[in-house]
């Protein structure tokens, strides 16, 4: 078991999750229990799995609960896809927030990989 705040991962997926919900303060209150919610939620997700998967007691789940947090990503991404075609987010905070969701999903795997490794010794 691990202090998943220490994680360097979960400190840059927390800040995205404190940025996504700054941004979508802004969004139509129309969407506010559509795209609103469903990005929110898929971004809590991403530091909730992370977070779980640090209490587990063995490396294979926590590798488990890493990839679901991967799976978070592309549904970020995906919404973050859709609020910037639909207008709701500026391009400029689109790319912050895909740059941010980009340099998390490349850590997720790196660290996926890294406990999967451990795991089969």
């Amino acid at each position: 078991m691990q202090d998943f705040r220490k994680l360097v991962v979960w400190q840059k997926a927390h800040k995205l999750i404190l940025d996504i919900y700054i941004f979508t303060k802004k969004f139509p209150k129309e969407e506010l229990y559509g795209i609103t919610s469903q990005i929110r939620r898929a971004a809590a997700s991403i530091t909730a799995n992370i977070s779980e998967g640090c209490g587990r007691k063995t490396k294979a789940d926590f590798a488990r609960f890493l990839t679901m947090a991967l799976g978070s990503t592309n549904e970020v991404e995906y919404f973050l896809l859709l609020s910037k075609d639909l207008e709701y987010l500026d391009i400029d905070k689109y790319d912050l927030l895909t740059r941010q969701l980009v340099e998390i999903r490349k850590m997720l795997l790196s660290l996926e990989n890294k406990i999967s490794s451990e795991s089969n010794l």
